[in-house]
């Protein structure tokens, strides 16, 4: 018994990679080829959502799924989503950290991957790339923790 609990003392945190992808993508340009022949001054709105997923004992899915609206004068010019995902070993952290881990940790290891192909997918449907400045997802989850709205699931705006 003793040394079963002195094992559970020396045991380390472990955190891993398994894989990182793109669990779904889409452009909407509705106001082309009109909208082009505008004046390129964009209202832009962001809306960020996290989710997690428990695949397995120690080994979870987290999903930064970002969407991106661009409006002239109400007329929506592109509507660009992205749902950046991985998959992540998170073992022997308490309670606390593992939130953390899942609501903070994990989607900004995500998000300049989903930056990426929101840059690359806005610049394809033949707007100006899209450059979403960096987002600190610790920040984040502390106001969404203190919320009480829970972190492994929730909408960031």
């Amino acid at each position: 018994m003793a040394k079963q609990k002195q094992q559970q003392k020396t045991t380390k945190p472990e955190f891993s990679i398994q894989r990182l992808y793109v669990k779904d993508i889409s452009l909407e340009a509705p106001g082309s080829p009109k909208i082009f022949r505008t004046e390129w001054r964009p209202e832009v709105n962001v809306d960020l959502n996290i989710e997690t997923h428990n695949l397995e004992d120690n080994i979870h899915e987290v999903v930064l799924k970002i969407t991106a609206t661009a409006k002239l004068e109400n007329e929506t010019a592109f509507l660009v989503e992205v749902k950046q995902a991985g998959i992540f070993t998170i073992k022997d952290f308490d309670n606390e950290q593992f939130q953390a881990m899942l609501g903070s940790f994990c989607p900004s290891l995500l998000f300049p991957y989903a930056r990426e192909v929101i840059s690359d997918l806005t610049m394809r449907g033949g707007f100006p790339p899209l450059y979403l400045t960096p987002i600190n997802f610790e920040a984040l989850y502390q106001q969404q923790s203190e919320k009480g709205k829970g972190t492994s699931t929730g909408t960031i705006h």
